[in-house]
């Protein structure tokens, strides 16, 4: 699978082998930073993702030495001029992280470099995190004189934890990647060398298990930061949803038998 046609800039590359997505955010001379476009395009990107059945995971990275350095500045002279253009590019914006967010596919984003503001907002609505030893993390919205998106901002502290989430907005500072695995933010920080294939390890080991049992979790998890009744309905009926599926009579088989399961999604 390559870029869908209908994208409209090809700073953003689409690849599936095995059963594994990488979205690539290939900016590399300005450090990955999304555009207007960008974000857009990622939008429509994880939807046609979401609807090949074949699609197991995804694993977002950036092209070169970093993973995203945000929102590209230099359009916010225009994209971002006054509060009504603003308003929709932040509309635009929460509806990107929601994409990664909500996406049936567990996610796993692969950092090096600087992942800065909405760089740190994709890696916060994916699922899992990983990153080389040289990452930077920063959220830098009070430098900048705006506002963080809401319902990113509960990515972050689901991820970083309220005090960081305050640190980190509050003082624009920046964290090295020991101080973000020590908050919980990363899951393992890698080799610089290493970070692909560790990223392609762990992205083949969730395709290989079943995805109706990922979806059911990956609600629970969601509801069980929520505690919204409308979550918590959801993530039972996906739960209930696995006991009828064919995928729960192949693990049982597969374990009888002594074999690695088939599992197909149904």
């Amino acid at each position: 699978m390559t870029v869908p046609a209908h994208l409209s800039e090809p700073a953003l590359n689409i690849s599936c082998v095995d059963g594994v997505a990488t979205i690539l955010l290939s900016r590399p001379g300005k450090m990955n930073a999304v555009s207007q476009a960008m974000w857009r395009d990622l939008i429509a990107a994880i939807a046609e993702l979401e609807a090949d059945d074949t699609i197991r995971t995804l694993v977002l990275r950036g092209a070169g030495d970093n993973f995203c350095a945000g929102a590209d500045i230099s359009e916010f002279g225009t994209v971002r001029r006054d509060a009504q253009t603003a308003r929709v590019y932040e509309t635009l914006n929460a509806e990107a992280f929601a994409a990664i967010r909500n996406t049936r596919l567990p996610t796993l984003a692969a950092i090096s470099g600087v992942c800065f503001g909405g760089g740190f907002g994709l890696a916060a609505a994916c699922d899992l995190r990983i990153s080389t030893p040289d990452a930077l993390f920063a959220v830098p919205a009070a430098r900048l004189g705006l506002a963080y998106p809401v319902e990113a901002m509960g990515d972050i502290v689901a991820t970083a934890g309220a005090q960081m989430a305050r640190y980190l907005t509050f003082t624009g500072a920046r964290i090295d990647a020991a101080r973000a695995r020590e908050c919980g933010f990363l899951l393992e920080i890698v080799p610089t060398d290493v970070l692909v294939s560790r990223a392609h390890e762990i992205a083949a080991m969730l395709a290989a298990n079943a995805p109706l049992s990922i979806r059911a979790s990956k609600a629970s998890i969601a509801a069980a930061l929520t505690c919204r009744a409308e979550d918590v309905a959801r993530a039972q009926n996906l739960g209930d949803t696995t006991f009828e599926s064919e995928d729960y009579l192949e693990g049982r088989l597969a374990f009888r038998e002594r074999r690695t399961a088939r599992f197909k999604g149904r």
